[in-house]
């Protein structure tokens, strides 16, 4: 497979001049890509097969925890999240959109099942399948945030522990300091992101790109483990 960049035209000052580009954008750049992706992501046919899985989708399946791979087919780690999943999974094939929810303990997990062609269409019927993006605070954007901004180890720590939800007494007991430690390390990240409150800054850290890191735990899936790209 593969896809066209199109044509690229670049305007000179008597906007004539234009430069046709068609470089291929091989089915490596496209996985490459959805493997950059802060979500798991997996691609299914109607029988449930799975047909691709970026690597945070792998770790997912590896894990067992909510979803598990059972004869190369997606289905839920108990009878209730596998059941939750079929109606879902149904739906998407009948061409509508469908979000289940699973909670074990602690633990949630949201999949998003989103039908990739028309039942009317030909093509072979798929259905993408977006998990929950991970905790912010585990998005490497916001390690990348704090260099780019300045913060010192311990304001990157503060910040980490506010992407948490923790409180400033919880964060100052994690650490051993004084809690007014804590508020003048706020004050400073703060000031430093330009951000007038902590609401805003947290804002703002959730708006950042997802970004994964470059070192992955490599779990191979036996429908795409010669299409994994792990740099």
């Amino acid at each position: 497979m593969a896809l066209s960049t199109g044509t690229v035209r670049f305007a000179g000052a008597d906007g004539a001049s234009e430069h046709d580009a068609q470089a291929p954008l091989g089915r490596s750049h496209l996985l490459r890509a959805i493997d950059e992706v802060d979500y798991g992501m997996l691609i299914i046919d109607a029988q449930g097969t799975i047909l691709h899985a970026n690597h945070l989708a792998r770790h997912e399946l590896a894990s067992g925890r909510m979803l598990i791979s059972y004869g190369n087919s997606l289905l839920g780690s108990n009878v209730e999240f596998t059941a939750q999943m079929q109606v879902a999974m149904e739906a998407a094939f009948r061409g509508q959109r469908r979000l289940v929810l699973l909670q074990k303990g602690e633990r949630e997990l949201s999949l998003a099942f989103t039908p990739l062609s028309h039942p009317l269409e030909a093509d072979l019927p798929t259905v993408l399948v977006m998990l929950s993006r991970q905790s912010a605070c585990d998005n490497l954007a916001v390690r990348m945030f704090a260099r780019t901004i300045g913060l010192s180890p311990s304001e990157e720590a503060v910040l980490l522990g506010l992407c948490r939800g923790l409180e400033i007494p919880e964060i100052a007991a994690e650490h051993g300091v004084a809690p007014s430690t804590i508020r003048s390390q706020i004050k400073t990240l703060r000031e430093k992101a330009g951000s007038p409150s902590i609401r805003r800054l947290l804002q703002r850290v959730n708006s950042l790109p997802p970004v994964v890191p470059a070192l992955r735990i490599v779990m191979p899936m036996p429908h795409n483990a010669a299409d994994s790209i792990h740099p």
